[in-house]
C-alpha cells in the first residue's frame, strides 16, 4: 500500500532533558542556603525528565489502583491494589527523602531542598505526591505526643519504602495518611460525629465514617475524632502492635476527575483502636500544623504543575509551525507563553520563599509571616492553576486534547491543590483567621513585601492600596478573595523586584501592577521582553 502522507511539523517528544535546569527553583535553593543540595535536585530532575520515568507516569494513571475488600475465601482484607510503577515512583521520592527526611536533617535548608525536589519529582506524576506529603506533614503533629514520636518518627523519616500491611515497628520505613473530612461537614471538621470511647488501657476505640481518606494502604494515620472532652487528635495504625489488622474498613475508592493514580476512599472505623495525639479537645490544634505543611506542597505542587505545563507550551511552540514561521515566533503566541512563564516564576519563587521560611522554627518573625504568606499563596498559586493549565494545553491546539500529549492529565490534576487543605474560601477565610488573630503576621508579612520598597513603582502603589484596603472592615468576609489575591500579588511581586530575572520582574509589575493587563494569559502590555521570558522555559 503505498503512503498516504510524510509525517512532518510534528513536535520531537520532550524527553531525555534535566527537569531542574529551572532557573527560578535553583535561584530559591540557593537563596535558602540549601545550594548543598543541587546536584541531587539535578540528579532527580535528569530522571524526572528522562522517558522512563515518564512511562511510570503515564501507566499508573491509565492502570488505577483497585479495591480489594475480601480474598478469595471470603475474609476481610481492604487492601488497594497498585501498579507495579507506583512503587517505583514511591520508592525514588522516599529515597531521596521528599517524604519527613528533613525533620531529622539537622543541616542549612533541609526543608527548602525537599521542597525543591518535591517540585521537580512532581513532574513526572502528581498522584504518589499525596501520601508523599502527608507523610511529611504528619511528623511535627506526632510530636504532640512524644512517646508515639519516638516510636515511629525515626521510621517515617526513613528513606527505604517498605510497602505492606505488617507492624509498624517491625518494617524499615512508614507511609503515613490523614483522615479528618466526613460526609456531612466536608471543611468543617468540628461538626465530625466520629467518636472516641477511652479504654482501660489507654488506648481509645473510634467508631464513624470518613468521606476521604487518600492513601489508604498507609502504615498510619492521623485522624480526628469526639472524645469525651471534644474533638481531638488520634494515630490509627492498618496494623495494630499484636499484628491483627485494625479494623479500619475501605468502603470504596473514589471516582475522581483527577490524581486517578492515587487512591482516596471512604473508610468505616469499626471498632479501630486509636491513641490520642495531644490533648482531648484540641485535635484542631493539634492537627493544624499537619495542615499547613501540606498546604505548602499544595503550593508547590500547583507551581510544579505550572512549570511543567510552561516548558511543554514553549516546547511544543519552538518546533510547530504554522503561517510560515514556528509559534513561537507568532507575536501573539509569545505573548501567552511569556505570560505562562510568568505566572510560573511568581508562583515557583513564592513557593520556595515559605518552605525557606520553615526551616527558621526558632525565628519568631519568620513564622508569622509564614502563617499569612502561606495562606494567601496557598488560595492564589493553587487558584491559577487551572486556567494556566488550559491556557497551556490550548498552545498545542488539538493536539493537546488528546491524552498521548500529557496536557489533559496536567489539565484534570490542576483543580485539586485549591480544594485539598481547604478550597478557596476556607483558604481565603483562613487569611482573614490569621489577620485577626495573629496580628503580628500582617506586621511580619508587610516587612517582608516592603524589602522591594522603591525597586518600582507599580509595586510600591499595589502596596500602598493593598494596606488602604486592609483598613476598611466592612464587608471583609464578602471581599475576601480580592483582598487576599491582592496579599498574594505583592508577594509575589516583591520578591521578584529583588530576586528575579530583570524581564521577568518588569513584566510581573507591568501587568499585575500596572493596569495594563487582561483577563485571559497573553494580555501583557507592549514593551514587555517576551523573548527573554520564554527563554527561561526553553529545553536545550
Amino acid at each position: 500500500m503505498p503512503a498516504t502522507h510524510e509525517v512532518v511539523n510534528q513536535v520531537p517528544p520532550l524527553n531525555g532533558h534535566d527537569v531542574a535546569a529551572d532557573p527560578a527553583l535553583l535561584d530559591g535553593l540557593e537563596r535558602a542556603g540549601a545550594g548543598w543540595a543541587a546536584a541531587e535536585v539535578h540528579e532527580l530532575g535528569r530522571l524526572a525528565g528522562s522517558e522512563l520515568a515518564q512511562d511510570w507516569g503515564r501507566l499508573v494513571n491509565e492502570n488505577e489502583p483497585v479495591l480489594r475488600t475480601h480474598d478469595r475465601y471470603g475474609h476481610r482484607i481492604d487492601e488497594v491494589e497498585f501498579h507495579p510503577h507506583w512503587h517505583d515512583l514511591m520508592t525514588v521520592a522516599v529515597e531521596h527523602g521528599l517524604h519527613g527526611t528533613p525533620w531529622r536533617d539537622s543541616r542549612e535548608g533541609a526543608h527548602a531542598a525537599r521542597a525543591a525536589k518535591f517540585y521537580v519529582w512532581g513532574q513526572v506524576e502528581a498522584g504518589h505526591s499525596c501520601p508523599i506529603s502527608m507523610t511529611y506533614a504528619a511528623i511535627p503533629a506526632l510530636r504532640a505526643n512524644p512517646e508515639l514520636a519516638a516510636r515511629y518518627e525515626p521510621l517515617l523519616a526513613a528513606t527505604e519504602y517498605d510497602f505492606g500491611l505488617r507492624e509498624p515497628t517491625s518494617k524499615r520505613g512508614l507511609i503515613a495518611g490523614m483522615s479528618m473530612t466526613e460526609k456531612q461537614g466536608g471543611s468543617d471538621v468540628r461538626t465530625n460525629t466520629t467518636t472516641a470511647t477511652p479504654s482501660a488501657d489507654g488506648s481509645y476505640i473510634l467508631v464513624g465514617h470518613k468521606w476521604f481518606t487518600s492513601a489508604p494502604m498507609s502504615d498510619m494515620f492521623l485522624t480526628l475524632a469526639q472524645a469525651p472532652g471534644g474533638l481531638s487528635c488520634f494515630l490509627l495504625p492498618r496494623v495494630l502492635p499484636d499484628g491483627s489488622r485494625n479494623p479500619i474498613r475501605l468502603q470504596r475508592l473514589k471516582d475522581k476527575l483527577g490524581n486517578r493514580s492515587n487512591a482516596s476512599s471512604e473508610i468505616e472505623y469499626d471498632n479501630a483502636v486509636g491513641w490520642l495525639v495531644g490533648e482531648e479537645g484540641r485535635g484542631v490544634r493539634t492537627i493544624i500544623e499537619m495542615v499547613n505543611n501540606t498546604r505548602l506542597d499544595c503550593a508547590l505542587g500547583s507551581a510544579s504543575g505550572m512549570r511543567l505545563g510552561a516548558v511543554r507550551a514553549v516546547h511544543h511552540a519552538t518546533h510547530r509551525h504554522a503561517f510560515g514561521k514556528a509559534l513561537l515566533d507568532q507575536p501573539l503566541m509569545a505573548n501567552v507563553l511569556a505570560d505562562l512563564v510568568l505566572e510560573s516564576e511568581a508562583a515557583t519563587t513564592a513557593a520556595m520563599r515559605l518552605a525557606a521560611a520553615g526551616d527558621r522554627p526558632g525565628d519568631p518573625r519568620e513564622q508569622a509571616f509564614r502563617r499569612l504568606g502561606l495562606a494567601v499563596t496557598k488560595y492564589w498559586v493553587c487558584k491559577r492553576a487551572p486556567s494556566h493549565a488550559a491556557e497551556a494545553l490550548e498552545c498545542f491546539g488539538g493536539n493537546g486534547y488528546v491524552e498521548e500529549s500529557g496536557m489533559p492529565r496536567l489539565y484534570r490534576e490542576a483543580p485539586l491543590t485549591s480544594i485539598w487543605e481547604g478550597s478557596g474560601n476556607v483558604a481565603a477565610l483562613d487569611a482573614l483567621r490569621a489577620m485577626g488573630r495573629q496580628p503580628e503576621s500582617v506586621a511580619a508579612f508587610f516587612e517582608e513585601v516592603e524589602l522591594a520598597a522603591g525597586g518600582d513603582a507599580r509595586l510600591d502603589d499595589a502596596v500602598d492600596r493593598v494596606r488602604k484596603e486592609l483598613t476598611d472592615l466592612d464587608g471583609i468576609e464578602y471581599r475576601a478573595r480580592r483582598l487576599v489575591e491582592s496579599l498574594a500579588l505583592v508577594l509575589q511581586g516583591s520578591l521578584l523586584v529583588r530576586h528575579g530575572d530583570p524581564a521577568v520582574a518588569d513584566a510581573f509589575c507591568a501587568s499585575r501592577f500596572g493596569g495594563d493587563w487582561g483577563i485571559a494569559f497573553g494580555t501583557l502590555p507592549a514593551g514587555v521582553d517576551t523573548g527573554a521570558i520564554i527563554e527561561r522555559a526553553a529545553v536545550r
